[in-house]
């Protein structure tokens, strides 16, 4: 998170070269962490924590990163949660949404590997019929990793009837993960809404229970559209939580910090690169001490 981390811990240096704690250093901090991405409920809830603990002392820029490091980890511990997956169910199923472009199709991909390493018998559904791109691309996975991959028989086929075929077959061959991608044109609000209940609609025909965990997945380069994302797809589907990419390339990691205090929703991934190991579980104290420069 090299980005991420110099744009707030240079701003942070410059700010806190051995300098009381008053008021204007306050207020430039809380500045300094809004343009970070962190949100403004976030950043006004960290100075508020600073001025109740620390107000009027001397603090170096060293003391004042570690602190910060602290005050986000507590925004981010109760959503730092890995995602509940119930084999079990045969199969479990992962409905995984969001803007195209975000990642869904690769996250899909890694996730996969990841389970099929595990031991998980795994399947993919190319749900995004519209994207030839997303549906080659999820069958070139689907061969290197031994996932079954369904997909449709024509591009813009019915991506509902797709996700209740699959989902059947699923239940007869054994699959343990349903990890199945969905369209994300969401120039076209409406549509997509529909398309997407209309998925989960034609699932619970075959399990009422389906989908059993919907993902949604944000790409931390756009920084606070992140946040419109998020609550644009609650609107449209039951979101049961997140998984942010792209952190390496990005300088608006802190937008992890505004999801957290806006939704509360738990943030189960982290996408830090192109490897399938490059998309790990979230861990709070790792995080915010990453975004700090911290070790």
């Amino acid at each position: 998170m090299s980005r991420s981390t110099a744009k707030l811990t240079e701003s942070v240096t410059s700010l806190f070269k051995k300098r009381r704690l008053d008021e204007e250093a306050l207020e430039e901090l809380e500045e300094t962490l809004i343009s970070a991405d962190l949100g403004v409920a976030a950043s006004r809830r960290i100075v508020e924590g600073f001025r109740r603990t620390r107000f009027g002392k001397e603090v170096t820029d060293e003391e004042v990163k570690a602190a910060l490091a602290e005050e986000i980890a507590a925004i981010l511990a109760p959503v730092a949660q890995p995602m509940p997956l119930d084999p079990a169910r045969a199969p479990h199923v992962v409905l995984v949404v969001g803007v195209n472009g975000t990642g869904k199709t690769t996250t899909i991909a890694k996730l996969g590997q990841q389970y099929r390493e595990q031991g998980l018998a795994t399947a993919f559904v190319a749900g995004d019929t519209f994207r030839a791109a997303a549906v080659e691309q999820l069958q070139i996975w689907g061969e290197r990793t031994g996932c079954r991959v369904h997909t449709p028989v024509k591009e813009g086929a019915d991506a509902a009837g797709l996700a209740f075929d699959a989902l059947k077959a699923a239940r007869e061959d054994g699959t343990q993960v349903l990890l199945v991608d969905t369209a994300g044109r969401l120039h076209n609000k409406s549509a997509l809404m529909e398309e997407l209940r209309k998925v989960i609609r034609v699932m619970k025909r075959v399990d009422e229970s389906a989908p059993h965990s919907v993902l949604l997945v944000l790409d931390a380069t756009t920084g606070q559209n992140a946040i419109q994302q998020c609550k644009v797809f609650g609107e449209m589907v039951n979101v049961s939580g997140l998984c942010v990419t792209k952190l390496d390339g990005s300088a608006k990691g802190g937008v992890v910090v505004a999801l957290a205090q806006e939704f509360a929703l738990p943030v189960h991934f982290v996408g830090v690169g192109e490897k399938a190991g490059d998309l790990r579980p979230f861990e709070a104290r790792d995080f915010a001490r990453g975004l700090m420069g911290l070790d």
